[in-house]
This record gives C-alpha cells, structure tokens and sequence, in this order.
C-alpha cells in the first residue's frame, strides 16, 4: 500500500513514515523539504500517483488568526482536490481533542475550519484528535509564564500524549477502513494542567513555581475543566508521563 504523509519530514510524520516502511508499505514523506507545497500545489499531483492513502500531520508555519486560518483552509481545500483527481481512497487528518471547545484560540478555529473542507472534499476520511504532544509541555510552560517568571496555567485538566503514540495510532488508522468521522487519542495521565507541567518542570531541573490561574490563557483561548481532554470513548496511547520523562532524560 502507498502511503503518503504529508508534513511528513516533521515530529510526528517521520515516526509515521517510519512505522509505516517498517511494516511493509511504501510511505512517502512529502512536505515543501521534498518537494510538495499544499498551500501553493506544488508537487502535490505527482506525489499522490498510485496512492492509496494520504495522512495529513501539517503544522501552519505561523500561528497568526488569519495566517493560520489561511493555511488550513488553503491546504486541505488542495489535498482534496489533488485527492480526488489520483483517486485516493482514505483521507486521515491529525487534529485536536477539544479544537471545537475553544472558539477564542485561532489555531483551535483554524482546524475546525480545516475538518469541515475535508468533511466536504468528497474522499472518504478519518480526522484523529489528540491532546496536546508531551513533547510541547515545555514549550507550554514558557508560554505561560508571567513577568515575574511564574508559570500560570488555566483552572482545566490535562492529558498529553506521547509522539510516539501519536504515530502508532496514526498508523492503525491509515490502515483501516474510513469512518468519515473523528476519533480522539489521549495519554493515559489525566490531571490538573499545573500538576502536569509542574511534573514536567521538575523532572528537568527547572525551579519555576506554576500556579492555576482561572484567567490564564492557552494560546489564546480560555481553559474550562474539559476543554482540552476526551469528552466521551479515547483510543488510550501506552506511554506515561513518567516512562516518556525517563525516556527523555536518556535520550
């Protein structure tokens, strides 16, 4: 089977490329590194040839409303096109557990926008939503810290996943059959935001205090209790915040 993966060259589409080819199929990395430009079509039409599927694991280059806004849009409304045409069979996109709960967060706006051009592309598809990569906490905390060099994060619960799994669960959708509709994915931690990062700031030897802060924003948008974790059944990854913060130290 052919398997293209587009943003294929990034943190989650090279561990996918690379399940992928280890399991017997021909998957294809293909992102404006070798080649292939969604938002320009670039590239896009002779990448597809003979593919079977396409997973989409992009990351707009700027988190600018309307820049990312335009990125979504733009690049999805080209895959399907370009799907279409190379008669594709299976559409998988990595989303966001939560990314229709925070309407004041752009990237969140931006990717619902992004599911419903692949709701109306006409190929059959399967949109994965994850919680936030363990891989991003630190570069969370950092977003969230005052002038005062304290962390504040938002009064929510969180529940981050591993990369690792990310791809893994990536890899068993692209070789299932579509469910024109949206699975979500999560670690299998689930505890307040600022126990979480106050975990992970510690494990690393970083001494800066977090506190919950009900007003603190997540790039943007407000956090409830359940905005940013699984409402309902979650395909539950392997590794725990512990095991991939040992992992990482070794690493």
């Amino acid at each position: 089977m052919k398997i293209v993966v587009i943003g294929g060259s990034g943190l989650i589409g090279s561990r996918l490329v690379t399940l992928l080819n280890e399991a017997g199929h021909t998957a294809v990395a293909a992102s404006p590194r070798t080649g292939v430009n969604t938002v320009t079509g670039e590239g896009l039409s002779h990448a597809l040839v003979n593919a079977d599927v396409v997973v989409d694991v992009t990351n707009a280059p700027s988190w600018e409303p309307q820049a990312v806004l335009d990125f979504f849009r733009t690049s999805a409304r080209n895959l399907g096109k370009a799907e279409v045409a190379a008669g594709v069979r299976h559409h998988v996109a990595l989303s966001i557990v939560g990314t229709d709960r925070m309407p004041d967060n752009a990237y969140f706006t931006a990717k619902v926008a992004q599911e419903a051009v692949i709701d109306a592309a006409g190929v059959p598809y399967t949109i994965v939503r994850a919680t936030q990569f363990m891989e991003f906490i630190g570069g969370i905390a950092d977003y969230g810290m005052d002038d005062g060099g304290t962390v504040r994060m938002g009064d929510g619960l969180f529940q981050p996943i591993a990369a690792d799994d990310v791809a893994a669960a990536l890899a068993q959708v692209a070789l299932a059959a579509p469910l024109n509709g949206t699975i979500d994915i999560a670690g299998p931690d689930r505890a307040p935001f600022a126990e979480i990062v106050s975990r992970y700031l510690k494990s690393v030897g970083d001494s800066r205090t977090v506190v919950t802060d009900r007003d603190a924003r997540y790039y943007g948008g407000h956090v409830e209790e359940l905005s940013l974790v699984p409402l309902g059944d979650a395909r539950i990854g392997r590794t725990s915040l512990d095991q991939w913060l040992a992992r990482a130290h070794v690493e």
